[in-house]
């Protein structure tokens, strides 16, 4: 059993005045990418200066207009990574770089020679303020903590002045989670007053859940908090940058955007230390799902996850919202079923709004294609089936054929698991499309036959091969249909029933196809099957699958 008392809570937040479940998500927040410093750094292998230099251009065209680009203070490869954005003039008029740097004099001032020709930068300071890293990392008291931070502001003040170009601090109270509020409070504010921070140069105050320690919203709680006490709040960003612990950085990151933050740090598809940062992507397609605009283009995820994963050396999970193989795929009959009918009345009403089951957006909308939406193994059902014959093909099976065919692909998916469309495509021609032995259509002439009395009825003239053989029969009827029905008894001695028929064009165009359905009922046994046939005639359509429900039903 496991050990739990090994473990205390960690306490919440006393906080009645909290609004936060009443407010919701209008709008997106600002940006920033951590992809080069945070998600770079927890790499196993981390990039190289090229691969870097890519991911930078895909965030780049992704719309981030913050990038925290990494330490480059920390070693030469981070300051010559910055170097080569710089020199190579890869860095837009609309994005603003970030540099993380700890707070001490050397590494801010190799920071500020790294910047060097940037015309705006976030320099972004931080230091550990929790309880537990006071006492066991660092061995100092609040006091001796804010004072790193305060050190640390003036540091950049200093070499602010002499740079030429706009510099803006943001601080971070690195472990906010398990920060006592008050404390934090008391630190940020003091470096928000070293800064002289106000409306017109603003200090971007970040609060990082550095560890998941609790629930979403006690962190809610948390932020809100921050938020209601800080003083002179039109000078502050509130900034989050939450990791993802608990499994709860997606929900904890929404509920801060409820709490009143203004900004949000965190990667593509939640890379980063242990279980990773926020997942932007997801946080962006939540509010694009629910008809907030994200402010980032995001129209491409196929290209995204490309990128990511080459420049990353990393996998996306196939089922990773929004981006997994896997996510816009049904596997039980009865999805499949719903997302086929919803699939039709979005295209009957012409509605508005996307609303089909299962899909909560269109995966067209962000460049997933429609293939993989619904795959057939033993546990699909017939809706599936219909789907796939529909969606890949323009084949609308008729509902009474939907478990006939089914049936086909059931035994198949039995025995070797998952079937791919092209192979129930090729199912269906083996079983009706080609079903043309040993009674093989050849042609048919179609016309009026004189019955007297002034009577017309239909007269069609058939040709065909049996077994290689060419035959020929004639038939009499109240119609092209029901004359080849009545002549193909006469000929075989079967006595046949058309019991349903549908049609329907395949393809647009001069050349367009039609497919006939023909259900074919042996009045002797009581056995009934579907014939299928196609033509850019209706009527041979027709009799092709008269045709080919006589070959299932007899031979």
């Amino acid at each position: 059993m496991l050990n739990y008392q090994r473990y205390k809570r960690v306490p919440v937040v006393d906080f009645p005045e909290r609004t936060w479940p009443n407010k919701e998500i209008n709008q997106a927040p600002v940006w920033c990418s951590v992809d080069l410093r945070d998600g770079n750094q927890a790499l196993v292998e981390p990039m190289v200066v090229e691969e870097k230099i890519e991911m930078f251009n895909l965030l780049v065209k992704l719309g981030f207009k913050e990038i925290e680009v990494g330490f480059p203070a920390a070693s030469q490869i981070e300051f010559d990574f910055l170097r080569q954005l710089v020199d190579r003039k890869l860095i837009p008029d609309d994005v603003v770089v970030q540099v993380l740097v700890q707070c001490r004099e050397h590494l801010i001032k190799r920071t500020f020679e790294a910047l060097k020709g940037i015309k705006k930068a976030i320099v972004h300071i931080y230091n550990s303020t929790s309880t537990l890293q006071r006492d066991v990392v660092f061995h100092k008291d609040m006091e001796e903590i804010k004072e790193i931070a305060v050190i640390g502001t003036k540091l950049v003040q200093k070499y602010a002045t002499d740079f030429d170009g706009e510099i803006l601090l943001e601080y971070s109270p690195e472990s906010f989670t398990g920060t006592e509020l008050d404390f934090a409070l008391e630190i940020c504010t003091a470096v928000q007053e070293t800064w002289v921070a106000s409306a017109d140069k603003k200090v971007i105050i970040n609060l990082p859940s550095t560890v998941e320690m609790n629930t979403p919203n006690v962190y809610a709680d948390q932020i809100e908090w921050m938020n209601t006490h800080f003083k002179n709040r039109e000078s502050i960003i509130l900034s989050v940058h939450p990791h993802n612990d608990r499994g709860t950085g997606i929900a904890a990151t929404e509920l801060a955007l409820l709490a009143g933050a203004d900004r949000v740090e965190g990667t593509l598809f939640g890379n980063g230390e242990r279980t990773g940062n926020v997942d932007i992507t997801t946080l962006a397609y939540n509010m694009f799902s629910q008809g907030i605009n994200p402010e980032l283009n995001l129209e491409n995820v196929k290209e995204i996850a490309e990128v990511y994963e080459r420049c990353t050396k990393m996998d996306i999970h196939p089922r990773h919202p929004y981006a997994g193989k896997l996510v816009f795929t049904a596997f039980s009959g009865s999805h499949q079923d719903a997302i086929n009918k919803g699939m039709q009345a979005l295209k009957e009403r012409g509605g508005q709004h996307w609303e089909v089951p299962y899909l909560p957006i269109d995966p067209a909308d962000i460049g997933r294609q429609y293939e993989p939406v619904v795959r057939i193994n033993s546990q699909s059902g017939k809706g599936g089936v219909a789907f796939v014959m529909d969606t890949f093909y323009g084949f609308k099976l008729p509902k009474g054929m939907h478990k006939e065919f089914a049936d086909v692909i059931q035994k198949i998916s039995e025995q070797q698991g998952e079937v791919a469309p092209e192979q129930i495509m090729a199912e269906f021609k083996k079983h009706y499309l080609d079903r043309k032995e040993p009674m093989h259509f050849r042609k048919c002439r179609i016309s009026d036959a004189d019955v007297g009395n002034g009577e017309f009825a239909t007269l069609a003239k058939v040709t065909y091969t049996a077994h290689g053989i060419e035959k020929y029969f004639e038939g009499v009827g109240n119609g092209p249909i029901d004359a080849v029905q009545r002549g193909l008894e006469d000929e075989l001695g079967i006595e046949i029933r058309v019991m349903d028929y549908s049609e329907h064009a395949l393809s647009s165009g001069s050349g367009a196809q039609a497919a006939s359905y023909i259900h074919v009922l042996d009045v002797k046994t009581g056995k009934a099957t579907y014939g299928v046939g196609i033509s850019s005639n209706i009527t041979r359509a027709s009799i092709r699958g008269i045709f080919s429900a006589v070959n299932r039903l007899f031979y």
